[in-house]
């Protein structure tokens, strides 16, 4: 019993690692580590003999290289940047409050063996959502995409007042005939 006991404790560590890891990624990867180096030469140190580059200026970190997407397929893409329309099947308006980020789709077909629908596009499924509609721009254009602005739709709101559901107006009177 007690192997088990230290077999699920090591389970349970190994799963906490992986939340972790998983959850500070965005911090993980934008550290200066990961980033691309300029190749601007700074102060040149003699050692015996040989000449060394001293690199000292960070560019900004350069996420689209971690992500694994080819880069021929970034380049071409075109990106759509919305804000979504409220759900029809409820009445609260809170995703209605972010931003969205999709990339434009491309070629897909039916699948022979189970007739699904199928892409060899990485992008298709890919959703990002901002705070703002600046957010958005701003990380679009650091990663050098073109895109497209669908601008927020407000709905218009007609006043109405509670007693004209029990008026006995002809004009307000709805017939059951």
């Amino acid at each position: 019993m007690l192997v088990f006991f230290h077999k699920m404790a090591t389970v349970l560590k190994g799963r906490f690692v992986c939340n972790f890891l998983f959850r500070n990624s965005a911090r993980i990867i934008s550290r200066p580590a990961l980033s691309n180096y300029s190749t601007e030469v700074g102060a040149n140190v003699q050692s015996k003999d040989k000449e060394l580059k001293v690199v000292h200026e960070v560019e900004d970190p350069q996420l689209a290289i971690v992500g694994g997407v080819p880069e021929e397929q970034l380049k071409t893409r075109k990106v759509q940047i919305f804000s979504p329309a409220q759900n029809a099947m409820q009445s609260g308006s809170f995703n209605t409050r972010l931003w969205r980020l999709e990339f434009n789709t491309q070629d897909r077909w039916e699948n022979p063996l189970m007739g699904w629908a199928s892409t060899a596009d990485p992008l298709s499924n890919t959703v990002i959502e901002f705070g703002s509609k600046e957010d958005a721009i701003n990380y679009v254009e650091r990663h050098g995409w073109d895109y497209e602005i669908e601008e927020k739709r407000e709905p218009k709101m007609l006043e109405k007042s509670y007693g004209a559901n029990y008026s006995w107006s002809k004009r307000t009177r709805v017939s059951t005939k």
